[in-house]
């Protein structure tokens, strides 16, 4: 019996770290999530959930709409120096007539005396969406030395209640000898 009183009257001795040790580094530590605090857990898991809920939510909305793009087309894909005019429609990326917008004409590779501008649907005979430029009364277009060929460049103001917008370059007319 003396044997057993002894062993249990003998304290038991647990190591603990020391908090004056500094050997202890992160890069050490090779404890899993036992080593991170409960509330960094806890967070950690309400973010992927919250995150998953939006996401699931933004999933059910459709694609936003943006502005649709315009574009210019010809009758003819090239004039030459001494054409007197050029009839120029304005439609958008899906083939939609653009009407009210205002087309201006300036030079690009060739000469142009000044910029030209007019708005769809107000010329004589004209489709709503056409505009009419008279090159040669009005520009004078000539070609620069040694050059057979050059290019007339476009810019379309949609009308500002309107959704369409024209960021990207568009058609260029080609003017040859």
């Amino acid at each position: 019996m003396g044997s057993r009183s002894q062993s249990q009257s003998r304290p038991r001795t647990v190591s603990t770290p020391s908090l004056s040790k500094a050997t202890r580094s992160f890069t050490d530590d090779d404890r899993a999530i036992e080593g991170l605090p409960i509330r960094l857990v806890i967070a950690l898991i309400i973010g992927v959930t919250s995150l998953g809920i939006m996401m699931q939510m933004l999933s059910g909305i459709g694609p936003l709409e943006g502005d649709t793009e315009v574009n210019v087309e010809f009758d003819d894909q090239s004039i030459d120096t001494s054409a007197s005019d050029a009839s120029v429609y304005v439609v958008d990326e899906d083939g939609v007539e653009v009407t009210d917008a205002t087309v201006v004409a300036k030079a690009d590779s060739v000469r142009m005396d000044n910029a030209l501008d007019a708005e769809t649907g107000h010329c004589n005979g004209c489709d709503d969406n056409e505009v009419q430029f008279d090159f040669d009364g009005n520009a004078d277009l000539d070609l620069p030395p040694d050059q057979s060929t050059g290019e007339i460049e476009f810019t379309v103001y949609p009308p500002s209640d309107s959704s369409w917008s024209d960021e990207v370059e568009n058609n260029k007319l080609l003017v040859v000898e």
